[in-house]
């Protein structure tokens, strides 16, 4: 395996699956997409060829085979220079993708803190169901960091956007405590 910036190297995984039952197709889909891999149609999907994709490759072709299908896993690079941009630009829109839908739900975590501050909900219950919340968003970040092998440019606003969703969270614990403690 190449290094894990090296755009010149992909995994291609040609995908065959029995349509039915259905399941299996589904668990391979939702493993590509898990990983993070890229879909050029017809069962046809690509991922930089570096250590972070392999064991979820691994468990693509494992899931295949439990379906009775298949999983053709190839090395490949671009013919010209243009080829291998072309994968990176594509890879790197889609964890754009992720990474917005990501900046999505944190400003959501931020309006749900205000909402509840609004209404001096300071119990232990809620503040329970903001830390699982927030654990939640760490965990997403974890995982579309490590896909994000080529640098989205929405990395550096997520991060920080995720710094300031833990630092609001500090600030409504203090505050639950605090009328906790009033009682």
């Amino acid at each position: 395996m190449t290094d894990a910036r090296d755009p010149a190297r992909w995994l291609v995984l040609v995908v065959r699956v029995p349509a039915e039952p259905s399941r299996h197709r589904v668990a391979v889909w939702r493993e590509l997409r898990r990983v993070g891999a890229l879909s050029l149609g017809q069962g046809a999907w690509v991922v930089p060829d570096a250590p972070v994709f392999a064991d979820g490759v691994s468990r693509v072709v494992d899931l295949a085979r439990r379906g009775e299908g298949e999983v053709l896993v190839l090395d490949a690079a671009g013919r010209a220079e243009p080829d291998s941009a072309r994968l990176e630009e594509l890879f790197t829109a889609e964890r754009a993708e992720e990474w917005a839908e990501f900046l999505a739900d944190c400003a959501k975590f931020d309006a749900e803190i205000d909402k509840e501050i609004r209404k001096g909900k300071f119990t232990l219950a809620e503040l329970e169901e903001e830390e699982q919340s927030l654990d939640r968003l760490r965990r997403w970040h974890r995982d579309i960091k490590t896909r994000d092998v080529f640098g989205s440019p929405a990395a550096a606003e997520a991060e920080q956007r995720l710094k300031h969703c833990a630092e609001r969270l500090a600030g409504y614990t203090e505050q639950v405590f605090q009328a906790l403690h009033q009682m």
